[in-house]
This record gives C-alpha cells, structure tokens and sequence, in this order.
C-alpha cells in the first residue's frame, strides 16, 4: 500500500487507484483487474446491500427531528447491527447516535414503553450537571415500512426537566398512525442561560425501544379530542415543562 502525502486526498476509486482512510492516514491500492465472488461473498453482499438500506431508511427519518451532532462513526455501527441482526429490529434497542454519550448519563432509571403505547420515565433523582440550568428531553417516534422503504408516520414530544429537584416521572403519549416497525429515539441535551450545549459530552440520543409491525397493530391509539394536527395532543406535564408548539399544557 502507499501513503497519500499530497495536500488534496480521496478515498474511493480514481481511475485504477482506490483510496482509503485507516486511523486518520490516507493510502492508496491498485483497483483488482478481476472480482471473483464466491457464494458466500455474494451472500454477504446482498446482506449488506440489504443493511445499508434499511440504515438509511432509520437515519433519514430521525435526522429531521435530531438536535445533536451524530458521531463519525454511527452510519457504520448502525449498518453492523442491522447485518448481526438478520431480521430482528429489537436487537438496535440502546443503540446511540452520539457513541461518546448515552442517555444513562442524565437518567438512572432508564425510559419505558408501555403496552398501552406511551413512554414512561420513571421517578428518580436528576442530577445536576455543572453549570446546565435544565435539561431537554425529546421523544422521537418513527414508524417505517421496510418492505415498501417509506417512513409512514411520524410524532415527537419535547419537554425540559430540572435537574437537582424533585421529578416525579413523566408519561408521554405518542400517535404514529400507518404501517410498519416503530422505531423510537430519546434525546437529551444539557440547557445553558442562553440555550443547549453543543458539547457532545452533554447531548445524547438513543434508540430506547424498537416495535414489529406485529406488536404495533396491536398497541391501543390514544384518542385526542383536542387535536388540530398529528403533533396537537393534551397530556399532563410538569409544572418545570416549558410550553413548545404542538404541546398544550393542562392549568
């Protein structure tokens, strides 16, 4: 292999050269004149081809509504998983899009989803975290339809909890109306004076629980009167929750 010591580097192919990154160092190898694939080459391929689409499926959905900057590494962790996965979407529970940071940082007692469809998070101690004046908590819900590659709904909530007081738990209700697997994601960010860090020591998001379409359909749909749009429910917040569109707060 050679080393690339030319200002401008590549990776990928170029002409009969292909360039590859390893540890922050860029190198360069001479492109194969011929590719025998053997059965199980072909089979690990397509497993991979098969992988990488649902990947992108999940990352698209989620990017929209993520607030904090993924790490380098989390297209091809989540690819991994999926491979190891031959199927079975559960096995992404816990996974972060933030390697360096998990949501156990800021809660003890991990989040919940209940078989009447809502997101628990149980009462406990949180802890305060330097100079943070609150912290963010948003529920990301997706629902995908890997057999066709559509996200079919989408529905997210956003509060603040304080940390250093009492929290007596929350339950978020969620409607994800459509067909497919629900995927749902928690974020939480560290809230300054002036608003979040952007400090990926205090900025997390996980995939907390991974639903089959199975299991989905038979998930009780919250009826809501008051609602005006996909994102307009009444629910129970806490006094500390601050008011956010799509969010109407019981007095």
């Amino acid at each position: 292999m050679a080393r690339q010591q030319s200002i401008i580097t590549f990776t990928g192919k170029l002409g009969q050269q292909i360039g590859y990154e390893r540890n922050g160092k860029y190198f360069l190898r001479g492109a194969p004149q011929i590719v025998r694939q053997t059965i199980a080459t072909r089979s690990a391929a397509k497993r991979f081809g098969l992988a990488s689409r649902k990947s992108r499926l999940i990352r698209h959905a989620c990017y929209h509504e993520l607030d904090i900057r993924c790490d380098s590494s989390h297209v091809n962790r989540l690819n991994s998983l999926l491979i190891a996965a031959t199927g079975n979407h559960v096995t992404l529970t816990r996974f972060r899009f933030n390697q360096q940071t998990g949501i156990d940082r800021f809660l003890t007692v991990p989040p919940v989803m209940s078989s009447n469809g809502t997101v628990q998070i149980p009462a406990q101690e949180i802890s305060q975290y330097g100079r943070f004046s609150a912290l963010e908590i948003k529920v990301i819900a997706v629902r995908i339809d890997f057999d066709t590659r559509r996200v079919t709904g989408t529905d997210t909530f956003v509060t603040t909890i304080h940390p250093g007081k009492p929290f007596e738990g929350l339950t978020i209700p969620l409607f994800v109306p459509g067909e497919g697997t629900l995927v749902l994601t928690l974020q939480v960010r560290g809230m300054l004076s002036d608003g979040p860090s952007h400090d990926q020591r205090y900025s997390a998001a996980d995939i907390i629980a991974v639903i089959p379409p199975e299991t989905a359909k038979r998930l009780k749909v919250h009826s809501h009167p008051q609602r005006t749009s996909v994102r307009t429910r009444t629910m129970y917040i806490p006094a500390a929750t601050h008011r956010y569109p799509g969010i109407t707060q019981l007095e």
